[in-house]
């Protein structure tokens, strides 16, 4: 049995596979926040839980939002502020006397969307979760890649390309920069941008913009396009990097059905080709590609 673990910032959700892909059992609790060790013993006991409601023991893996690094072995370029610095992988083998593997939470989610998703079977993959933050993974012929850093992927904090004057020079982001593609295209990133342009006193979330687009509201619409219009160039720098055959759109923002249509008309400008066969899709899995992706961390039972 394999278990998988995603950390997010507002939930953490675990479920159990069996060696053919098969759904066990699956359980979402509020994450704690602001706390480590609090959230060390919510993993601790959903973990019991699984075990118990499925009377069987697995492997596990967790999908963080950020990465463990290389050097320090301590979790580092995470938007959940607490888990910075923090031993995680070490505490939770520790405490759950096992092997744990750990990946960032997009790495998760394109392992997932590639191995029986929307991207099954293709050659080259990129994952994009753009939700509370705007994360990235590259999936290359059956394996994830990780990098030399442990940073691959990680297109959200790097600049807006080809930006305009005014959207120069961004607004600050909390990995210390201005202008970081997640201030943009983050669901809080969009929400902050509607509101900043159109002198709105009141707080709409990114859902309520997109919900007003639908219904004709024309502030909601203008920055509905501007949206798309950023996202189509920032993923255009992308394709002309890594030049995958499939995108795979996940996080909250990811329902918006527009983009799938819209995006790859606008990026056809950007992308330094004559012809653009690169597919914009909907994640297969949905909310759960997170999760499974964390428990396919282990494609062979220990």
């Amino acid at each position: 049995m394999r278990i998988g673990i995603d950390l997010g910032g507002t939930k953490i959700e675990g479920i159990a596979l069996d060696d053919t892909g098969h759904e066990l059992y699956r359980k979402r609790i509020d994450a704690p926040q602001g706390n480590y060790h609090d959230t060390l013993n919510a993993i601790i006991q959903l973990v019991a839980d699984i075990e118990s409601n499925t009377k069987s023991t697995g492997s596990v893996g967790i999908g963080i939002p950020g990465t463990i690094s290389p050097a320090t072995n301590l979790v580092k370029n995470s938007n959940s502020v607490w888990l910075i610095n923090q031993p995680l992988r070490a505490d939770l083998e520790s405490l759950l006397k096992r092997e744990v593997r750990i990946e960032n939470d997009a790495n998760c989610f394109v392992v997932s969307e590639a191995t029986d998703g929307a991207a099954k079977d293709a050659d080259i993959v990129f994952g994009v979760i753009i939700g509370t933050g705007t994360g990235g993974g590259i999936y290359v012929r059956g394996q994830s890649i990780i990098g030399a850093n442990a940073i691959a992927g990680e297109w959200g904090h790097n600049p807006l390309p080809w930006a305009t004057q005014d959207e120069l020079p961004g607004r600050e982001c909390y990995c210390g920069k201005c202008g970081c593609i997640e201030t943009w295209l983050s669901g809080t990133g969009f929400a902050n941008e509607h509101k900043l342009r159109n002198y709105q006193a009141n707080n709409l979330t990114a859902k309520d913009i997109v919900l007003l687009a639908g219904q004709g509201d024309q502030y909601a619409q203008e920055s509905l396009s501007f949206y798309q219009e950023r996202l189509a160039k920032s993923l255009a720098s992308i394709i002309n990097v890594i030049d995958p055959d499939v995108i795979v759109l996940g996080g909250g923002m990811s329902n918006i059905k527009e983009l799938y249509t819209t995006v790859p008309k606008l990026w056809d400008k950007y992308v330094f080709s004559d012809h653009v066969i690169t597919k914009l899709v909907a994640p297969k899995h949905g909310d759960s590609s997170g999760v499974r992706g964390a428990a396919w961390l282990w494609p062979h039972s220990p």
